[in-house]
C-alpha cells in the first residue's frame, strides 16, 4: 500500500481535516516534506515565466497570445501525460462522478487563474518584472490574514517571523532590479493589474486547496488550463486579436519560448503547485512560493544578463532562511491546523 507521501507525489488529491493527528507520525512527516518539495519545485517552474515572457515579447508576441498559447500547450502536454498514465494502469477519474458543486468551483478557479495570468503578463509589458513581482507577491500577506480570520490554519510566532523575513527578502530581491537612478517608473495601470492579480491568486489558492478535492492534482490542473484557454480565445475574439494568436505559426523563433512556458511554466508548475498546496496549506505554501522571485532573478541573470546586486543576494538569503524556518517549525509540531489525508477519487 502506497504511503501518503508517495500518493501525494503521484498527484492524488489531499483532503484537509481539522485533526492535527492526521499529519503526525513518520508517514505524515514524509508527506509534509514531499508537499513542501512540490511547492518549491512549482516556484522554480513559475520563475521561468518572467524571462520567457520578455523573450517572447521581443519576438513580437502579445501578452494575450502568450497566455493563450501557454495554456494550450500546457493542456495538450498534460493531457498526453494523463493518457500515457492511463495506459500504464492509472486511469482518469470519472469526471461525471465529481459533484456539480465542485465543478462550479473548478470553473471559478479556472476563471481566476485565467485573468490572474493575463493581468500579470500585461503588467510585465507595462512595468518592470521586478515591480510586477513586488506587487503580485503581496498575496502571502493576504493569505495569512484570511486563514487567521476564517480559522483555517494557525499563524504562530514562528510563521509570522518567517512570513516577515520572506516578504522583506522578496522586496529586497525585486527592488534590486530597478533602474540605477532608483526610479520605479510607475505605470498605474500596470501596478493595478498586479494587485488585482494578487487578489485573484488568493481566490485561486483557496479554491485549489479546498474546493474540488474529488479531482486529483493532475486532472484539476488540466481542467484549469482548459478553462483558461477558453477564456483567452473568447477575449481574443471579442477584442479582435485573433490575428495576433497566429503569430507563432509564421514566426518560429517564438516557439521555443512558448513550448517552455506551456510545459514547464504551465503544465508542470500547476500540477506541482496543486499537489503541494493540498498537503501543506495556504500559509506555508505562500511563504515557500516567495522563492519564485529569487529564482526569477537568478534566471534573469543567466538568460537576460541582468546582474545580481549585493542587496538582491541578501534578500534571497532572507527568503531562503524563511523557508528553512517555516520547515523547521512545521517539523516540531507547528504544522497547519488542517492535517492531510489522501482522498478517494470520488465523493
Amino acid at each position: 500500500m502506497a504511503t501518503a507521501a508517495e500518493r501525494v507525489g503521484a498527484g492524488e488529491a489531499a483532503v484537509p481535516t481539522r485533526a492535527d493527528a492526521a499529519t503526525s507520525g513518520p508517514d505524515g512527516d514524509r508527506a509534509a516534506v514531499v508537499g513542501s518539495l512540490l511547492v518549491v519545485a512549482s516556484a522554480l517552474c513559475f520563475a521561468t515565466l518572467g524571462p520567457l515572457s520578455r523573450l517572447a515579447y521581443d519576438d513580437g508576441l502579445s501578452p494575450l497570445a502568450l497566455v493563450a498559447w501557454r495554456a494550450l500547450i500546457g493542456a495538450v502536454a498534460l493531457a498526453a501525460f494523463l493518457l500515457v498514465m492511463a495506459g500504464a494502469g492509472r486511469p482518469f477519474v470519472a469526471w461525471r462522478s465529481v459533484p456539480r458543486r465542485q465543478w462550479l468551483v473548478v470553473g471559478l478557479a479556472g476563471t481566476a487563474s485565467a485573468f490572474m495570468n493575463l493581468a500579470v503578463f500585461v503588467a510585465f509589458e507595462r512595468i518592470s518584472i521586478a515591480l510586477a513581482m513586488l506587487g503580485f507577491y503581496t498575496y502571502p500577506a493576504i493569505v495569512a490574514v484570511v486563514v487567521v480570520v476564517t480559522g483555517r490554519e494557525r499563524l504562530d510566532g514562528g510563521r509570522i517571523v518567517a512570513l516577515v523575513l520572506a516578504l522583506v527578502g522578496m522586496a529586497l530581491v525585486v527592488l534590486g532590479q530597478v533602474s540605477p537612478d532608483g526610479n520605479l517608473r510607475l505605470d498605474l495601470i500596470g501596478v493595478a493589474l498586479v494587485l488585482i492579480a494578487a487578489c485573484l491568486n488568493v481566490a485561486y489558492l483557496f479554491a485549489v486547496r479546498e474546493g474540488y478535492l474529488a479531482l486529483p492534482a493532475r486532472e484539476a490542473a488540466l481542467a484549469v488550463l482548459v478553462i483558461s484557454m477558453v477564456w483567452y480565445l473568447l477575449l481574443a475574439i471579442v477584442g479582435g486579436q485573433t490575428a495576433a494568436l497566429g503569430l507563432p505559426l509564421h514566426e518560429p523563433a517564438v516557439l521555443p519560448w512558448l513550448f517552455l512556458a506551456g510545459t514547464v511554466g504551465a503544465a508542470l508548475a500547476v500540477v506541482l503547485f496543486t499537489a503541494g498546496l493540498r498537503v501543506v496549506g495556504g500559509v506555508r505554501t505562500s511563504i515557500l512560493m516567495l522563492l519564485e522571485p529569487v529564482a526569477a532573478s537568478v534566471l534573469a541573470l543567466v538568460v537576460l544578463g541582468e546582474a545580481l546586486t549585493p542587496i538582491q543576494v541578501f534578500g534571497g538569503a532572507l527568503v531562503l532562511g524563511a523557508a528553512v524556518l517555516v520547515e523547521r517549525r512545521s517539523s516540531v509540531g507547528s504544522g497547519d491546523a488542517m492535517g492531510t489525508v489522501v482522498a478517494p477519487a470520488t465523493d
